[in-house]
């Protein structure tokens, strides 16, 4: 994707409600999901302690009768968040807190049961509904990596086989060198989410080089796209879906 296209799609996501706004238009709406929630929670890391030294202003909101979706809407932080820090300073421990996010029925009141609610739904990000999206996102990822390696025949350990084995371990280490593109490549690592700048230079750092670093060359698959002038670290080589279309080839002798 061209960052021009990139940057009108991540201006427009502010809200999860931008999500089908623009899914509308015919972008696609998991990548949509994978941009919002890389932009919240940057944003989140940026006005955590900013939003947090006004917990007692927010509290007072909601006192006087503002709910708590409102509230984090005033702030534009993240409604689960937003919570947390109201019921906080109201006196909940953060232990107490998720769990009436997890099981808001136990909350005694009607009206902060149907708030808790309202804010777990709102929240694409930070809710169960959100954790367990983002999961099965990364299994339908890793799902279709195993598709396209096992379709050619090629024989690899999964990051579960080498628990333990290396310190960093890949979504699948080949058990014998092959040839990507022209390239001698040991190891596929499977992104189901968008590859811009920030997001590749996070992975470049923690996971990538290090693998090259323990392995040799390999790839990266963003199985939501990726930006298409991302700086590529030595050995390290990116695609998206489209490498599903791809064939990789047996190093001659």
């Amino acid at each position: 994707m061209k960052y021009s296209d990139y940057k009108t799609i991540y201006n427009a996501l502010n809200g999860s409600k931008d999500i089908e706004k623009m899914a509308s238009k015919g972008y696609d709406r998991e990548m949509l999901i994978s941009i919002f929630t890389q932009k919240m929670t940057r944003e989140v890391k940026k006005r955590f302690y900013v939003v947090k030294q006004n917990t007692g202003r927010m509290l007072k909101d909601w006192k006087r009768g503002h709910t708590l979706l409102q509230i984090a809407e005033r702030w534009k932080f993240p409604p689960i968040l937003t919570a947390m820090f109201i019921f906080m300073e109201d006196g909940a421990s953060r232990k107490e807190f998720w769990g009436y996010i997890n099981e808001p029925d136990s909350l005694q009141s009607k009206d902060v049961r149907d708030e808790v609610k309202e804010v777990r739904k709102a929240d694409l990000v930070y809710s169960p509904e959100g954790n367990e999206m983002q999961r099965q996102r990364g299994l339908w990822g890793e799902s279709l990596l195993h598709q396209w390696l096992d379709g050619q025949g090629i024989k690899y350990r999964t990051e579960e086989d080498l628990r333990g084995v290396y310190e960093k371990t890949p979504d699948a280490l080949l058990d014998e060198p092959m040839m990507y593109n022209g390239k001698k490549i040991y190891w596929v690592e499977s992104k189901a989410s968008f590859g811009d700048n920030t997001e590749f230079r996070y992975n470049s750092k923690k996971q990538l080089i290090p693998y090259t670093n323990l392995f040799g060359p390999g790839v990266v698959v963003y199985w939501l796209g990726c930006l298409d002038d991302l700086e590529e670290p030595e050995n390290v080589y990116v695609n998206d879906i489209s490498i599903m279309d791809k064939k990789l080839e047996k190093i001659k002798e």
